[in-house]
């Protein structure tokens, strides 16, 4: 009875101190700044749309030629460009990332050096150098054998996937080299314990862990070389950018062919986004897991 006489006493102090806040109402903060940046967004995006909507386009041209074939063809080069040059770009990034982890001194140094020129020159620069290698080099070939001149060979295709194979192959190789590295070293040494040769190690051991890494940068770097085609319009080839440019100098239906072009980049880096997040999804599979158990471990242990 003197315990409950005892709490009774002590609850009844508690609501009457000063210091109490059992008594205060709860209020939601407001978010005044939070309101004001989402109304002043979404005006200026209605904004946006009214522009679009009240200006002088005429979206019945831009439905006109969504599909003509000079469209058509312009996507496809840009598709079969942007997945020749990614190929030829993961390749090379890969071949010099070894490279440059290598202990010989010279492959090291040809790698550095690939790495250090390809990254430190203009894009177009590199384009426009390929397409006009005729002035440095007339004929291109093994003298006895077989030569061909080089402006025969130097088409707009082939300057343009040179040109941008070898731009991201550079890129390409420091994110494999970064990706590598994150791997843990004792996984080259286990191997390496059972009789594996440092490139099969590299091969069957690190670069399948290094997946998880390489892949997000990697799939950027695609999305990337979708609108990197453009530039090569500089040396006539022809993506889609350079057949709606085409086709709108010869109906001055400028806007019109830009919005045509517009919409397929992003049908295209839609899809590519897609593709990327299952990808990611696939090679993350079980990271997770292994993270929580490693997390978990210590704790297990000291139990």
């Amino acid at each position: 009875m003197d315990v409950k006489v005892a709490t009774a006493g002590t609850d009844d102090a508690a609501h009457t101190s000063p210091y109490s806040i059992a008594h205060l109402r709860h209020v939601p903060q407001r978010h005044y700044g939070r309101w004001l940046a989402a109304t002043l967004i979404l005006l200026a995006f209605a904004a946006i749309v009214k522009a679009f909507a009240e200006g002088q386009i005429a979206w019945s041209v831009v439905a006109q030629f969504f599909t003509v074939p000079a469209i058509l063809t312009g996507l496809a080069n840009t598709v079969l460009m942007t997945v020749c040059a990614m190929l030829l770009g993961i390749l090379l990034g890969v071949l010099f990332a070894v490279m440059v982890m290598s202990p010989n001194p010279v492959l090291k140094a040809v790698s550095v050096f690939y790495i250090w020129f390809f990254r430190g020159t203009p894009l177009i620069l590199q384009l426009l150098i390929w397409f006009n290698l005729a002035l440095v080099f007339p004929t291109i070939g093994i003298p006895g054998l077989f030569e061909a001149r080089t402006v025969d060979v130097m088409t707009p295709f082939v300057a343009t996937f040179l040109g941008l194979g070898i731009n991201q192959g550079a890129y390409t190789a420091e994110v494999v080299r970064a990706s590598i590295l994150s791997v843990d070293a004792g996984q080259t040494e286990a191997a390496k314990s059972i009789g594996m040769t440092r490139l099969t190690a590299l091969r069957r051991i690190v670069l399948p862990q290094a997946m998880r890494v390489i892949i997000p940068p990697v799939g950027n770097e695609v999305i990337s070389m979708v609108k990197l085609t453009s530039i090569a319009s500089v040396i006539q080839y022809s993506e889609i950018l350079r057949n709606a440019q085409t086709i709108y100098y010869a109906n001055a239906r400028v806007i019109e062919l830009l919005i045509v072009a517009a919409i397929w980049y992003l049908v295209v880096v839609t899809v590519l986004t897609i593709g990327q997040h299952f990808l990611e999804k696939h090679f993350s599979k079980g990271h997770g897991e292994r993270s929580a158990q490693r997390a978990t471990a210590p704790a297990a242990g000291g139990a």
